[in-house]
């Protein structure tokens, strides 16, 4: 038996590590596991990084060099459409759902009688949902024999769009770190190189639905009680002119760093000495820069809308949880952030002990798992 697992984009570092695991695992197995990537990157990527092929240690066809969406939408149809027909796999795994690319897929893979799963990235605090696509979702779930989502809020998003308990298979997030990564220095270095006066670190594409006006509102809040603080962001986006405009006319230029794109070897640097990171997201379907800040035992405060919340952020031990767009509360836990997390050591590793489940080979094996089971049904 085996199984085609195909993804959109090269560029992430962190599914590189899950597929190479995945590889792995499945050579021990009986199912054959093969990898199709559609390109190497996207249009809101190119700016952040370029495709690191270090962590992509396992074989894969990738069918399209550049940006996913310089490529005619014509021309994704239909050789998605071909490569789907012509392989020998038993089952195909569906990058997606939602774009015409994704329904030729399915369309070939039920034209040619295969198994079909799909990952599912979302949640139900996803962007608004209009009931024409809902529709067009109940569809296209309904023809699919699993689902592979991204802890309990996918899991409940999928329920209410018609997928059934069994056939839907947990999957952890886990983050890309660097090759040289080691727990014990980490917590080592965390205790050693945090900031004393309060320091806030936001990592993530500069975009409306990052909700940043709410961070800077908030932090200028946080001034009052603290008036040494500093607030880090770092990546690029759309956004960023018209964020750089606010924290002029609220007088934050001298309190907030716009660093720009940073690689995942600076990053590291970032998160060791930040107070918290926050992201105050309005949609962000999981939030893997939590991972990244609680493996170097950063503490986080993250909005309610970010996936990641039931499963990373044990409030007051790993980070705090607010309603996304109350400013107020945002401030709140901003500032409180400082002494509830002082004991550096304690919270480096409260942070990493959590995180440590959320591993590539972890990932990999309840891919592997969901795969294996869907198979055997069919046997």
């Amino acid at each position: 038996m085996s199984t085609l697992i195909t993804h959109n984009i090269l560029w992430s570092k962190y599914k590189g590590g899950v597929f190479s695991a995945l590889h792995q695992l499945g050579l021990k197995t009986e199912c054959n596991i093969e990898f199709l990537q559609i390109a190497e990157t996207d249009t809101d990527r190119v700016g952040l990084a370029g495709v690191d092929l270090s962590y992509h240690q396992y074989p894969y066809k990738l069918l399209f060099k550049g940006s996913y969406g310089e490529v005619p939408k014509w021309l994704l149809v239909k050789t998605l459409f071909l490569e789907i027909w012509h392989t020998k796999a038993d089952m195909v795994v569906l990058a997606g759902y939602h774009l015409p690319e994704y329904w030729s897929m399915l369309l070939a893979a039920l034209l040619k009688g295969k198994i079909i799963g799909v990952f599912c990235d979302s949640t139900p605090y996803d962007r608004p949902h209009s009931f024409i696509k809902s529709l067009m979702k109940l569809l296209f779930f309904s023809q699919c024999d699993a689902f592979f989502g991204y802890g309990k809020r996918s899991h409940e998003y999928l329920m209410s769009l018609g997928a059934t308990e069994d056939k839907i298979y947990y999957r952890c997030q886990a983050a890309a770190l660097p090759h040289d990564y080691d727990l014990q220095s980490t917590i080592v270095k965390r205790v050693k190189n945090a900031d004393m006066s309060p320091s806030y670190l936001y990592v993530g594409r500069l975009s409306p639905e990052k909700n940043l006006d709410d961070l800077l509102h908030a932090f200028k809040k946080v001034l009052v009680t603290l008036p040494n603080a500093k607030l880090m962001i770092v990546g690029v986006g759309p956004h960023k002119e018209q964020l750089v405009s606010l924290a002029g006319q609220l007088n934050l230029t001298t309190a907030i760093l716009f660093a720009g794109s940073k690689n995942i070897n600076d990053l590291q640097v970032e998160y060791l000495k930040a107070t918290c990171l926050v992201l105050p997201s309005s949609s962000e379907p999981w939030g893997m820069v939590v991972n990244e800040a609680l493996s170097y035992g950063c503490p986080v405060i993250v909005s309610h809308h970010c996936g990641c919340v039931p499963e990373l952020v044990i409030e007051g031990k790993t980070g705090f949880v607010y309603e996304c767009g109350n400013v107020d509360e945002l401030a709140s836990k901003m500032i409180d952030a400082k002494n509830t997390f002082s004991d550096l050591a304690k919270t480096a590793r409260d942070c990493t002990d959590l995180i440590a489940n959320f591993s590539p080979i972890n990932a990999a094996q309840q891919i592997l798992d969901g795969c294996l089971s869907t198979l055997a049904k069919r046997k």
